[in-house]
């Protein structure tokens, strides 16, 4: 319908020798792919209040309708996108179709769980799972013969305790890792591994856990990499199972073309974009590629450091970075366009508190026992 009429009002102001009387209407229209808009028509009228006085002058007229109508167009205007935004901010499939969702996750195992076996090992696959978790987050590399490994690093010093990069190393003469490793996001926290100290194959963790959603991150910038990740990814049938990106754009835009039927994650800029979308009001109308939203809480950041360690500059950008960043409305808008929302990467039970109240889908640890254990005794559902 071309110009459905919602409601009308009218408003008078009386001066000493003339009246003026405003008949104010507002107008919605519904344009193609139920677009709304809205506009404010404004019809003025001058009437006589003192019979003495018959006219007023035409240029004054003039004046007073072309600055008042300019004014009531701009008010009109921005009323109307502010109420469309706010509506398509809560009934954003009123605009979208919802994407469809072929898994959820709310309890995500980072490299893992890296807290509680040696990361990116079999065996803390395979720990993670028994236990139950939604989703195994890996970091893929490539070797010198072609191989994906699991591996965060792309130099094994940190891991393995030996300065050469997996790119240059065919997979037969890859180190085993170090018996005890830290664990990036916990304080002063060491993991001791077991007897698999062993970088595994993609095609091995696709192979042991058949129907278990896997996130990977594609670590550096490869073409043949990305479409090894594919193939395998094809091979196994896990398009509906898997999904795949980096913090570049550039990756992610590689592993979109490469497959577009496997899901992808927001890289970094597009995470700024995406809060600039959503602040000016904009993202309501914009379309979104990407499936996952993966961010860090970004208050996580004291925790990690001595507390004299940052600046109050370095303290304030954390507490902004936080503040725009953990925003429960955002996080609402996109689940309801069907995107799942992960939070990084968490240890504390505070923080898992904070995720979920947040709206947050999932939350990636590096304790999965720990969280497992804080949403059952809080009656959290596990969704798959």
């Amino acid at each position: 319908m071309r110009a459905l009429l919602t409601g009308w009002s009218v408003f008078s102001q009386l001066c000493a020798a003339d009246s003026r009387i405003w008949i104010l209407i507002w107008v919605s229209e519904a344009g193609p792919a139920q677009q709304f808009t809205s506009r404010v028509l404004i019809f003025p009228f001058r009437g006589v209040l003192n019979r003495n006085r018959t006219t007023t002058k035409t240029s004054e007229v003039k004046v007073d309708s072309v600055g008042m109508c300019a004014a009531v167009y701009v008010l009109s205007t921005v009323t109307g996108y502010v109420l469309t935004s706010a509506l398509l901010l809560k009934c954003p499939t009123l605009l979208h179709r919802k994407k469809r969702e072929t898994f959820l996750c709310k309890h995500i195992s980072h490299r893992g769980g890296a807290g509680e076996n040696l990361e990116n090992t079999m065996a803390a696959f395979r720990h993670a799972v028994n236990i139950g978790t939604d989703m195994l987050e890996l970091d893929c590399h490539l070797t010198r013969d072609e191989q994906v490994v699991v591996s965060h690093d792309a130099n094994l010093r940190r891991v393995c305790g030996v300065n050469a990069e997996i790119a240059n190393m065919a997979y037969a003469e890859l180190p085993p890792y170090l018996c005890k490793l830290g664990v990036t996001f916990q304080k002063e926290c060491f993991c001791e591994g077991g007897e698999d100290k062993r970088i595994p194959l993609l095609r091995d963790v696709f192979d042991a856990f058949p129907n278990t959603p896997v996130n990977v991150d594609i670590k550096v910038n490869n073409d043949k990499l990305i479409k090894k990740v594919s193939e395998l990814i094809i091979k196994y049938d896990r398009q509906h199972l898997t999904v795949w990106g980096n913090s570049s754009n550039q990756v992610v835009k590689k592993c979109y073309k490469e497959n577009p039927q496997i899901p992808v994650l927001f890289s970094f800029p597009r995470v700024l974009q995406l809060l600039a979308l959503f602040y000016s009001g904009l993202l309501p109308f914009v379309p979104i590629k990407e499936q996952f939203l993966e961010i860090p809480m970004p208050s996580i950041i004291t925790k990690l450091k001595e507390p004299n360690s940052l600046t109050k500059t370095q303290r304030f950008t954390i507490w902004l970075a936080d503040t725009l960043l953990m925003r429960k409305a955002l996080f609402q808008h996109l689940t309801a366009r069907g995107l799942q929302v992960y939070i990084w990467v968490l240890n504390d039970e505070e923080d898992f508190q904070r995720a979920f109240d947040l709206g947050a889908t999932g939350v990636m640890t590096d304790f999965p026992t720990k969280l497992k254990d804080f949403m059952d005794r809080n009656g959290i559902s596990k969704l798959q």
